[in-house]
């Protein structure tokens, strides 16, 4: 038999995790470049997801009431940034579909959790949320239905998508644009390609 869980060891960790990769993450995107640094923080990213998804397997998707507020958030950013297991981020959505409906999670997190299964299976994103760094800066990834694109994301909560582009520059420090590129390329899943959320 398992032992009861201890949610505040658990919090911690999962906390500790996501302020390491926040870190590691900041930092690699303002060198812009990929380097040595990126497959450390991919490794960073997958020891996560190893660890949330063995406490997954234990006692479910973390509730409030087992790990509090802000290690639930951290348990959304870690599945977010599993990118190296596919398996279990697709797992995580369908956990996180059910902790929105329990009023444990937010309809946002699903969407761009939503959206990143999707661009890592070598799909069209729905919401909008995932862009790549390239030359020129955070660019978005492919979108189904362009011109639907502001409406499903009002339908989510989310701002229109050249407001939260814009927001996102301005995080990663690069200069504005007048408007984002069309986003109707293919996805490309190399693994130097860096994947930010917004």
């Amino acid at each position: 038999m398992t032992p009861p869980p201890d949610g505040q060891h658990i919090a911690q960790d999962l906390v500790h995790r996501v302020e390491l990769a926040r870190r590691d993450s900041r930092r690699l995107l303002r060198l812009r470049v990929p380097t040595v640094e990126a497959a450390r923080a991919r490794h960073q990213d997958y020891e996560n997801a190893m660890v949330l998804r063995r406490v997954v397997a234990q006692w479910g998707w973390p509730t409030r009431d087992l790990v509090g507020e802000e290690a639930l958030a951290a348990a959304w950013e870690i599945a977010l940034r599993a990118d190296g297991l596919a398996d279990f981020q697709r797992l995580a959505l369908g956990l996180l579909g059910g902790a929105v409906a329990r009023g444990e999670a937010t309809i946002q997190q699903w969407a761009r959790l939503h959206d990143r299964c999707a661009v890592n299976a070598g799909d069209r994103q729905r919401y909008g949320t995932q862009f790549r760094m390239g030359s020129d800066g955070p660019e978005p990834a492919p979108v189904e239905g362009p011109g639907q694109l502001d409406d499903r994301r009002a339908a989510v909560g989310l701002p229109p998508h050249a407001q939260a582009w814009a927001a996102l520059r301005r995080r990663l420090g690069w200069p504005p644009m007048a408007e984002p590129p069309p986003g109707g390329g293919t996805p490309d899943g190399a693994p130097e390609m860096v994947w930010v959320a917004a």
